[in-house]
C-alpha cells in the first residue's frame, strides 16, 4: 500500500463483537495503528497513548478523527485488553490476518536472536476519501500517539 492509494472497504470484529467497517467513517480521517499483540509492554504503551489523546483526535478536522487499533488477537483477547485499560475506542480483531496482510504488516523480525513473523508496528493515516494520507512504518510505542497529532494538526 501507498501513499495515494484508496483503501479497500474491510470489515472486522471489534472488541464487543460489533462488526466494524471503514466506510463506517465515511467523511472522517481515520487513524489505523497495526500492533504486534494485546496486553503487551509496546503494545500496552502505544494503546494507552491513543487513549489518553482520544479527545485531541476528536476535536481534530472539524468532524474529528476515528481511532482504530488492530491486531491478529481474538476478540476475547481485545475486550480483555480494553477492559483492562479503559481503552474506548474500537480494538479490531483480525485473527485470519486478512487486513494485516493487505496493509503489509506482517514481516520476519527478530525476537531474542529467533526469526519470527509477526506484525510490524505501523500506522495508517486514512483520509475522508479513504486515501492512504500518510504511513508511520516501524513506530516506537512512547510518544507516537502524540506523533500522529501532529502530523494531523498541520
Amino acid at each position: 500500500m501507498q501513499v495515494g492509494d484508496i483503501v479497500e472497504d474491510f470489515c472486522l470484529p471489534d472488541q464487543d463483537g460489533n462488526s466494524v467497517r471503514l466506510s463506517d467513517f465515511a467523511g472522517k480521517k481515520v487513524v489505523l495503528f497495526f500492533y504486534p499483540r494485546a496486553d503487551t509492554p509496546g503494545c500496552t504503551v502505544e494503546a494507552c497513548g491513543f487513549q489518553s489523546e482520544l479527545a485531541r483526535f476528536k476535536q481534530l478536522q472539524g468532524a474529528g478523527v476515528v481511532v482504530l487499533g488492530i491486531s491478529r488477537d481474538t476478540v476475547k483477547a481485545q475486550k480483555k485488553f480494553a477492559e483492562k485499560f479503559g481503552l474506548r475506542y474500537p480494538l479490531l480483531a483480525d485473527a485470519d490476518q486478512t487486513i494485516c496482510n493487505r496493509f503489509g504488516v506482517i514481516k520476519e523480525k527478530k525476537m531474542y536472536g529467533k526469526k519470527v513473523t509477526g506484525i510490524e508496528r505501523s500506522t495508517f493515516v486514512i483520509g475522508p476519501d479513504r486515501r492512504l494520507d500518510h504511513i508511520f512504518a516501524k513506530v516506537k510505542p512512547e510518544g507516537h500517539a502524540e506523533e500522529v497529532l501532529a502530523l494531523l494538526k498541520k
